[in-house]
Formats: C-alpha cells, sequence, structure tokens
C-alpha cells in the first residue's frame, strides 16, 4: 500500500498493511541526537515509517503587514499577519504581545481581512506539492475559530468575552472561521486534496480539560466550526480532522455530531485512553496518534513502553487509528524511539491476531 493509500483505509475504519503512522513531529534536537547515535543516512520520515503530511498555506488575515518594527535593547519589536505586536528576546522562544488586531469593542484595527486568494499564500507549498502527494497522505492544514481569534483578540480578553459577551465572540468567531474557510477551500482546489482532506488546528484545552465549558463551545463556537466543516465537505473533501493538544474528551460527542471524523493527537497522559475512547465511540471517531510523550515515553522502562504501545494499537484492530504521539523532544532518548519502531513494526501489521 501507498501512505494515501494506508491512511484512508485506516480513517474509513478498514484494515491496512499496517498500523500508518504521523505526523511524530520530531524536534530538531531529536532528530540530531538520532543521527548521532544511529548514523542514519535515510530521513528520518522514513526510518520511522511516517505516512501524513501537512500542507500549511498563509492563513493570516493581514500578511502584508506581518515585519520588524524595531528594537527595544536585547528585544524585537515585530508585527505578525494576525496584527499581533510582539516583543520577544532575541533567541527567545515566547514573546509578550503588546497589540493586537481588534480594538477594546471589538473593531478591527487594520480592517477588512486580506484577499484569500492571494498567490503568496500558497507559493510556498505549490513547488513541493506534487512531489509530497507521491511520498505522503497530505491534507491541507488551517488554524481553527478558537485559537485564531484568540491570535487577534488576546487570549485573556477572548476568554473574557466568550464568558461575558458571547454574541459578540459569536460574531468573532464566525469572521475567523469564514476566512480560515475560503484558505481550506482554495488550498483543497490549489492542491487537489478533496480526496484526503482538512485538518483543523484549534487548541483550545488544558490537561484537564477545555478552556470553556460544553454550553459555551455549543453556543458560541460550534456555529463557527460547523460552518468549517459544512463548507469543505459540500466542497468534496474526504476528511476533516480536528487537532487540539490537551483533554478535549467533554467535546467529543459535539465534535462527533458537527462532523469531525478523527481527533490528532490523543493525548494519553490527559485522560484521553485510545482503548477507552474506541469503546466508547467505535467507528464514528478515528483516533490519530495516542502514544504518551509526557510520561510513558521519556521514562523509557521497556516493559512500561511494550503494554503501552500494544494497548493503543488494540484500538486500531478493525483501522481506525493512525500511531503517532504530539511531538517527540530531547527528553525522548533514541533508545525509547528504536524500541516504539521495533513494536509497531512487530504488533502493527494486519491482521492483528495477537490481540
Amino acid at each position: 500500500m501507498t501512505s494515501k493509500e494506508r491512511v484512508l483505509a485506516a480513517l474509513n475504519f478498514e484494515q491496512p498493511d499496517r498500523i500508518p503512522t504521523g505526523p511524530w513531529a520530531f524536534w530538531t534536537e531529536f532528530q540530531q541526537a538520532w543521527r548521532d547515535e544511529t548514523g542514519a543516512e535515510e530521513s528520518i520520515d522514513d526510518y520511522f515509517h511516517e505516512d501524513v503530511w501537512i500542507a500549511v498555506a498563509n492563513e493570516t488575515p493581514y500578511p502584508s503587514l506581518a515585519g520588524e518594527i524595531g528594537e527595544d535593547g536585547d528585544y524585537l519589536i515585530s508585527r505578525d499577519g494576525w496584527g499581533q505586536v510582539k516583543r520577544t528576546r532575541s533567541g527567545g522562544a515566547f514573546y509578550e504581545q503588546l497589540e493586537v488586531a481588534y480594538d477594546e469593542d471589538g473593531s478591527l484595527r487594520h480592517g477588512e481581512f486580506e484577499s484569500p486568494l492571494l498567490e503568496s499564500r500558497y507559493a510556498g507549498i505549490g513547488a513541493h506539492i506534487e512531489e509530497r502527494k507521491q511520498r505522503y497522505c497530505v491534507f491541507a492544514k488551517i488554524g481553527g475559530p478558537f485559537i485564531r481569534t484568540g491570535f487577534m483578540r488576546g487570549e485573556t480578553q477572548w476568554l473574557m468575552d466568550l464568558a461575558a459577551d458571547p454574541k459578540m465572540a459569536a460574531e468573532m468567531a464566525m469572521r475567523t472561521a469564514e476566512h480560515i474557510t475560503q484558505i481550506a477551500l482554495e488550498s483543497l482546489r490549489r492542491w487537489d486534496l478533496y480526496d484526503t482532506g482538512i485538518w483543523v488546528y484549534d487548541d483550545m484545552a488544558a490537561t484537564k480539560g477545555p478552556m470553556f465549558s460544553p454550553a459555551t463551545a455549543e453556543a458560541v463556537l460550534a456555529p463557527a466550526w460547523a460552518h468549517i466543516v459544512d463548507s469543505v465537505k459540500g466542497a468534496g473533501a474526504a476528511k476533516v480532522i480536528l487537532h487540539s493538544d490537551g483533554n478535549i474528551g467533554p467535546l467529543l460527542d459535539l465534535f462527533i455530531d458537527l462532523g469531525f471524523d478523527g481527533i490528532n493527537p490523543v493525548e494519553y497522559h490527559t485522560g484521553l485512553n485510545p482503548q477507552k475512547l474506541r469503546e466508547r465511540y467505535g467507528d464514528r471517531l478515528a483516533l490519530l496518534g495516542g502514544l504518551d510523550n509526557a510520561h510513558i515515553l521519556p521514562r523509557g522502562d521497556r516493559a512500561e513502553l511494550r503494554e503501552h504501545v500494544l494497548e493503543v494499537l488494540r484500538a486500531g484492530v478493525d483501522g481506525g487509528l493512525i500511531l503517532a504521539t504530539h511531538s517527540v523532544g530531547p527528553d525522548i532518548s533514541v533508545a525509547t524511539m528504536e524500541y516504539v519502531r521495533e513494536l509497531m513494526l512487530e504488533y502493527g501489521t494486519y491482521p492483528m491476531d495477537w490481540a
């Protein structure tokens, strides 16, 4: 099977030749350690049998505004395409948000969003997309109305809006959804990804649960999510996958009702146990991920690793599983991932008679 055939078979709850994998999201530090310790010359994707690749257009509402503004001592001041003015220490990974795209009253500082049809939004991917489609199962990516509206409103104010002014919050979420939906539709058209579909990246949860109540999700955000799903499926997209870190368990029934086909990364340490999810949802929800990169993989105990990997694989006996984890950072040893790969190859071949 090709990667595309393998992934789509799993998402359709059919048995592929082996368990599909990815995206693994290997950190640069892990990749370097892997090369140093193994001397491998092949790509890390090929070695770990990665099957999924995500194509990302520039979905920001104001791409023309992005750029450096100036310096403040050791800090760089810049504006991104979401209208955020940020201060970042040189070499730092985090930033302080100085300004956002929305004024206090909910009006846009920079006017209407720039066209979703701009050639520059898609040019970086267009040159490589056919090559990637030959090797991987390729999906297009957009953000989601929760996290992307937060970029433009400011996270704290956005959470306050959801609670204190749900009508205005719903209007902002829908404005975001309408824009990113057009990016999704154009990505599908330009890259001919209808037979795979869209991943919606909408981080909305911490370890213990979502950042808002199920009631808020249904009343305020569900129309925006529904607009995305209905639009891209109406255009012919085969699958819509939802990515969110954290424990989104309290919202899964809603997401299934809205038409999402699967979730990623299924963070085990938050309580999202793949086997229990399979027992509850059957073939209504595909699981993409499932391995615990917070505790079990970093500990690296081989007996625990074996039990864990086999537990996750059991959730995919009849399809519906793509094996991966949230990411693989330097806190996970090369030896651990080598053992995960060994278990995956030994037990992830169909039919899984051992289970």
